[in-house]
């Protein structure tokens, strides 16, 4: 099978971190087409960003699906456009906040999401309500901007691990949830350290979408993720079109 992964932001070194963590766990029947959005921000933090990542995610996901991928992840914590790219796709989607949440719940009771700044906490823990887990999960910021964890010379690093620690001694965790797509490439050094399960959306994702594709599952069609309905778009979102257009 086919897994299209999208990086929602613009930052292709950080593609190649999620890539990674894609390609270590997934089956070796499973190739993992890993995409970089060709427009918006370079990183998610914050609504702002959230809302201006969405239609280049959207494209990938769209050229993805006419290329043959049999489901797709979104690699962002937030569930970037989550909704929207389910409405307009016709195979599974998945957001790696869910994906995580959902796999953390068969390990622990008591598990706390670790993020990068304090402005993205709230999205995510909206999250946590909506996927109702609001009763089991906490929700941390390192306070650390989301391109520093690529930056060698910086402390990013060395934040997590520190709030790491107080979820663990504060929250009485039993787990703890990456709570960005670039942190990926710590998981197994964060699992040594602590020793406790630490869950990286990327990996729980890609495994979802392997299960729901070997069971033959898509997305219902009826009801919230019915097709969108076909009317006029205009100016520079009319490629947006629903079904009168194909996107580029």
């Amino acid at each position: 099978m086919r897994i299209l992964v999208v990086n929602p932001n613009t930052t292709a070194s950080m593609t190649a971190t999620i890539a990674d963590a894609a390609r270590r766990i997934a089956g070796p029947a499973t190739e993992i087409v890993a995409v970089t959005s060709s427009m918006g921000p370079a990183s998610i933090e914050g609504y702002y960003d959230e809302a201006f990542a969405v239609p280049g995610l959207l494209l990938e996901i769209a050229r993805g699906e006419s290329a043959g991928a049999d489901a797709a992840v979104i690699a962002c914590f937030d569930d970037t456009g989550l909704d929207a790219a389910r409405a307009m796709a016709d195979i599974p989607v998945i957001g790696i906040c869910e994906a995580a949440l959902t796999a953390t719940a068969f390990i622990a009771q008591r598990f706390t999401i670790v993020t990068t700044m304090e402005r993205s906490r709230l999205p995510i823990e909206h999250l946590v309500q909506r996927y109702g887990m609001a009763g089991r999960c906490s929700v941390r910021a390192a306070d650390v901007p989301v391109l520093s964890l690529e930056d060698p010379q910086s402390n990013a690093r060395d934040r997590l691990r520190n709030e790491i620690a107080a979820a663990l001694r504060d929250d009485r965790a039993e787990a703890i949830v990456l709570g960005c797509a670039g942190m990926a490439d710590l998981t197994l050094d964060l699992r040594r350290e602590f020793g406790v399960p630490v869950v990286d959306g990327v990996a729980a994702a890609v495994k979802h979408a392997e299960t729901l594709v070997a069971l033959g599952l898509s997305t219902a069609k009826r009801g919230a993720y019915a097709a969108p309905i076909a009317k006029h778009y205009t100016g520079l979102l009319d490629i947006f079109e629903p079904r009168t257009r194909s996107l580029p």
